[in-house]
């Protein structure tokens, strides 16, 4: 329990903050509607971002106390207040042109208003998180580096045929696709979205074995430290990634602003602290096709979110496809670990 010992402990105060807000804005009515909402969206961030949790941990696990402390502490101020409500606020001051104060006023006094600007750019920023998610799936699938194959024979031959070339071709003509589902006028934004969505994720991918270059280089310990940049870079962007899903469906719930900062919040505390425990417990070398599934369900969420620019898909669906995956691919574990003592 100790790893979610601070999670405890800022839901515990978030809770309290919303039971104010609720209270002060109606009574006691107020209070407890607030107070199960803000729960019902710690609840939903968590499934969502399961699978994100698990692919965290394959790139935590390599890091040194220094690097997940700092993911703990600086990634989740980042993944709360910059991804959960800075980010959000940024694209509606974009999509509107009004500055960061008006949109926050705009948020607090005409939520409703909000989330239709915030709605209206939804096929722009699914087509970005679709493309990068995309990649993360495609690259770890043409892995030709990996000991062992979830889906046996089939998964091996297409690590062998499948290259990083192939992974950045099959996710431009996705994009493509996605955006032959949106009207006339919006077809340039999309594309532009997925091809920004590619290039980050090509930049950051660079910047991350650039250093790991560098961390071979026994000259300076410095290099050393900086080896943590570009994964932290990497797992800030799958964040955001994820993030925004949440934030979109949390307004089918709620318009209230504060109420789904502080329900995402406590959901991306708990992420993170889970994300610590499958390093610290060894948990995916214990259940070895922990991370497969994990990758599978992202893939499917890429899908999923390239397809959102046109087909509405529950948050419910999202949620239980990622969850199946995780728990397939644990039976599996055990079956393979049973396999193997025997």
């Amino acid at each position: 329990m100790k790893h979610f010992r601070i999670s405890f402990i800022v839901t515990a105060v978030l809770m309290a903050l919303a039971g104010w807000w609720g209270f002060d804005r109606g009574g006691m009515g107020g209070m407890l509607t607030a107070l199960w909402i803000t729960a019902v969206l710690g609840v939903m961030e968590v499934s969502l971002s399961f699978d994100n949790a698990v692919v965290n941990a394959a790139v935590l696990k390599n890091w040194n106390d220094y690097w997940q402390k700092l993911f703990l502490t600086v990634g989740i101020i980042v993944a709360v207040f910059g991804m959960r409500l800075l980010f959000p606020l940024l694209i509606v001051s974009f999509a509107t042109g009004l500055g960061l104060a008006d949109v926050w006023t705009m948020a607090m006094t005409t939520p409703d208003e909000y989330s239709r600007y915030l709605t209206g750019v939804h096929a722009e920023v699914a087509a970005f998180g679709g493309a990068f998610l995309m990649l993360v799936f495609l690259n770890f699938l043409f892995d030709d580096e990996k000991e062992l194959h979830w889906l046996g024979w089939l998964e091996e031959k297409v690590g062998e045929l499948g290259s990083e070339g192939l992974s950045i071709l099959l996710t431009l003509l996705a994009v493509l696709a996605c955006m032959g589902l949106v009207p006339e006028f919006k077809k340039l934004s999309v594309l532009m979205s997925g091809v920004i969505g590619v290039a980050v994720y090509v930049a950051v991918d660079w910047i991350s074995g650039l250093l790991e270059d560098e961390e071979h280089d026994p000259s300076t310990g410095v290099a050393l430290a900086k080896g943590g940049i570009g994964g932290f870079m990497y797992l800030e962007v799958l964040d955001a990634s994820f993030s925004f899903d949440g934030v979109i469906g949390a307004f089918a719930i709620t318009t209230d602003v504060v109420i789904i900062m502080l329900g995402l919040a406590i959901g991306a505390m708990f992420v993170r602290s889970l994300t610590v425990y499958l390093v610290h417990k060894g948990t995916l070398d214990e259940f070895v096709f922990l991370e497969h599934g994990a990758h599978y369900a992202i893939g499917i969420l890429a899908v999923i979110m390239l397809a959102s620019v046109k087909y509405h898909i529950p948050e419910w669906f999202t949620g239980l496809s990622g969850v199946a995956f995780i728990l397939v691919s644990l039976w599996s574990s055990v079956r393979h670990r049973n396999a193997s003592a025997a």
